[in-house]
């Protein structure tokens, strides 16, 4: 009896023993997942995955990105004329990178950008829709704005840095007004449309075309360049652009972008390092800016989706969140040159909030 009594004792002294240990540990995780909580990085949106082809090296980009925001940025002057220089002399933006009655003549074939098998032969009536004067042309700004619509310039306070510049090129008909001019402004001189735009959002341009012509009045007067010759099917698509703007008088200017300059500007950034993927809007834009502009300065220009300052989600644009595709463009490349000249003082690229004077 006694050793029944005894056996029982031991038995439940096991028990207590063992719900002890497991509440003990329990009660362990709990205080140490809530100073986890008080102690981590600030996180007001729920963090998603680095998009793939970066997993790997998010930590590093991560640590790249604030090692050179932690350093005063300063302009090298010799590095950015240097640059600008080469770009000029084997690019030739300022005669060629627009199409123009003067450098495509009627009977001259266009070869596509990106179908170099394919060509289109200039009829009068393509010539018609070419601009009669170069953008470029013997012009030099001071200050230019190259914005991409990426989100980390929700919340940014950059509008009135932007709208600062002498000159301000935008990517991809970026919406505008609607509450968003404080964090990216208003001014536009250039407004870049992909013809996949017109496809996806207005229909090819084929039915009703009012709402096309209505959403490009916030940029004013400003000139709507149109990569027309990247694809064959682009053409017709970017000359009913041409063809609604003057039927319903439009104040925006389309121009169309010339194929053998980005056939230059890619051999000139591939002997550079950027070998993979067509070269971006983004990478287009900045390339001319930096031929025509002593100061360069980038905003909205970050394609990954967690903020390399307060690790929030950061969304794929500004004014929404459409999944970004990287099946065409190279853009941890393309930003890795972004934060490489910006680090040689060639361009100044802005992921932080602007502050007041510090353009």
């Amino acid at each position: 009896m006694k050793g029944q009594i005894s056996k029982s004792c031991i038995s439940l002294m096991i028990t207590v023993l063992c719900f002890g240990s497991l509440l003990i540990t329990a009660l362990w995780i709990i205080v140490d997942n809530s100073n986890m909580e008080t102690h981590g990085p600030p996180s007001p949106k729920k963090i998603p995955r680095w998009p793939s082809p970066l997993c790997k090296g998010c930590r590093e980009l991560l640590r790249k990105v604030r090692g050179s925001y932690s350093k005063t940025w300063k302009k090298q002057e010799d590095n950015s004329k240097k640059l600008s220089s080469q770009l000029r002399s084997q690019c030739h933006g300022f005669d060629r990178a627009i199409i123009t009655q003067a450098n495509t003549p009627v009977g001259s074939k266009i070869l596509f950008s990106l179908e170099r098998r394919k060509t289109l032969q200039v009829t009068p009536e393509i010539f018609s829709t070419f601009s009669k004067e170069n953008l470029f042309q013997n012009k030099k700004w001071d200050t230019c704005a190259v914005v991409g619509n990426s989100g980390i310039l929700s919340s940014s306070s950059c509008g009135e840095m932007i709208d600062s510049a002498q000159f301000v090129i935008r990517c991809n008909l970026p919406s505008l007004g609607k509450g968003y001019e404080k964090d990216v402004g208003i001014k536009t001189d250039i407004v870049t449309a992909n013809p996949s735009i017109i496809w996806k959002n207005y229909g090819d341009l084929e039915g009703h075309r009012r709402s096309f012509v209505e959403s490009l009045r916030i940029y004013g007067k400003s000139n709507l360049l149109l990569p027309a010759f990247t694809f064959a099917r682009d053409v017709p698509r970017s000359l009913r652009a041409v063809y609604t703007a003057e039927d319903f008088e439009s104040p925006i200017r389309p121009v169309f972008l010339n194929p053998d300059y980005i056939r230059k500007l890619t051999l000139f950034w591939r002997s550079r390092g950027q070998r993979k993927g067509a070269l971006s809007t983004g990478l287009k834009m900045v390339s001319l800016a930096l031929e025509h502009c002593a100061n360069v300065h980038l905003y909205g220009f970050w394609p990954f989706s967690i903020h390399p300052f307060e690790f929030n989600a950061v969304n794929n644009h500004y004014f929404d969140n459409v999944e970004a595709s990287w099946i065409l463009h190279a853009m941890p490349d393309e930003f890795n040159l972004w934060l490489q000249l910006h680090s040689q003082g060639v361009l100044r690229l802005h992921l932080g909030k602007c502050q007041p004077g510090s353009n």
